[in-house]
């Protein structure tokens, strides 16, 4: 039997107080699948609006339908998050339709294997304008409506291997560490105005996303992890993440809705690192 990679749902019950974010706008990138999607069931469940943007149409309908059949206020709202002018009239239509934008969630990405060497002017572009451009356009984008209604949140999401170094993704790993290295910059800069700025640092999260990114080409001589039975799986977390097994979009949405709480109040400039203590073991093996 092959692993599967739709994640066992998580439990439907909260550590958050029903209706904590009421009243509240949140507007995800990327929302339509894998951690964004589950990063916006949460805060959806939580009271929020939420607001799923993505340059794929059928993404949004299926995930706003799904949202929706479950209690959620959705709304939906196409972009590239690469073009700026389509970034900025993302957030007119979300601030004219709902007059405030509370939390913003910079999820969007593309990554995928390949050489350093022979990588192509075009595929490092691509990664570095979604991961690092997008998550500073949308970032910009929505500073006038936070200042204006007194302050806001704003949430990336990085990843940990840039931490210790990863063969084929050089182009992820140098985006994500801009991610890292903007998202302290920005939370000095702009505390100010009463916007936290931190940032996620997933670990291994075996979404169908994360299935297509890292599975390594046949002659890479990188270990396809994803490769296994469902035991083979289970054995390799227990090896290689401390906590002993992999993560779901869950976990990834319970810091979000952490840091948009008033538990985050005191909190900016920081990168959480969510992976089960993975990244830790792999620097010390």
């Amino acid at each position: 039997m092959r692993f599967s990679f739709t994640p066992a749902r998580m439990p439907d019950t909260s550590v958050f107080r029903p209706g904590l974010l009421d009243g509240q706008v949140a507007l995800v990138t990327g929302g339509g699948t894998g951690i964004g999607y589950g990063i916006a069931e949460l805060l959806a469940g939580l009271g929020a609006h939420v607001v799923i943007a993505s340059r794929k149409p059928e993404h949004l309908e299926q995930a706003a339908g799904q949202l929706r059949a479950a209690g959620g206020a959705v709304s939906t709202v196409a972009v590239d998050v690469r073009d700026p002018e389509r970034v900025r009239a993302m957030v007119e239509q979300v601030t004219n339709e709902r007059g405030r934008i509370d939390l913003l969630v910079n999820n969007a990405a593309g990554n995928f294997y390949a050489p350093s060497e022979s990588l192509s002017p075009n595929a490092w572009k691509s990664v570095v304008e979604i991961d690092l451009y997008g998550t500073f356009f949308c970032s910009q984008a929505v500073v006038p409506v936070m200042k204006q209604q007194g302050g806001g949140r704003i949430v990336s999401i990085s990843m940990t291997l840039h931490y210790r170094g990863w063969p084929q993704m050089a182009h992820a790993t140098a985006a994500k560490a801009g991610v890292d290295a903007l998202t302290r910059t920005l939370a000095v800069e702009w505390a100010p105005y009463g916007i936290r700025i931190n940032a996620i640092a997933p670990g291994p999260i075996p979404t169908e996303g994360v299935r297509k990114a890292f599975t390594p080409p046949a002659d890479s001589g990188i270990p396809d992890v994803f490769a296994a039975a469902d035991e083979a799986m289970a054995r390799y977390a227990r090896k290689a993440i401390p906590l002993g097994r992999w993560g779901a979009p869950r976990d990834i949405a319970n810091m979000v809705a952490f840091l948009a709480s008033p538990a985050g109040d005191w909190i900016t400039g920081a990168i959480m690192v969510v992976d089960g203590g993975e990244w830790l073991s792999k620097a010390g093996a």
